[in-house]
């Protein structure tokens, strides 16, 4: 079965990576300012954002890693029909 990918998985996709790129930078700077409360308040916040994309991006295109990360389980397999989300 090949997945149709329409405009709301481009964006669904762009907002995973936008959120990505959000936690990483977070991630460097809290490495150098870990006291910084507003700074660790962002993270938290990105990263819950990021779950609820990723739940939601999961639930309509399926897996975006094969580790039993993945969200909701899956009534078959998916992990095997592509494209993978680095594949677009």
């Amino acid at each position: 079965m090949t997945i149709q990918l329409d405009e709301n998985y481009y964006r669904m996709l762009t907002d995973l990576q936008a959120a990505d790129f959000v936690l990483v930078e977070l991630t460097l700077y809290l490495d150098t300012h870990p006291t910084d409360r507003a700074a660790l308040q962002q993270f938290n916040d990105f990263s819950m954002k990021r779950q609820k994309l990723a739940y939601e991006f999961q639930l309509v295109y399926g897996p975006l890693t094969q580790f039993g990360q993945s969200g909701p389980p899956q009534n078959s397999w998916r992990w095997a029909q592509d494209p993978w989300p680095w594949q677009v």
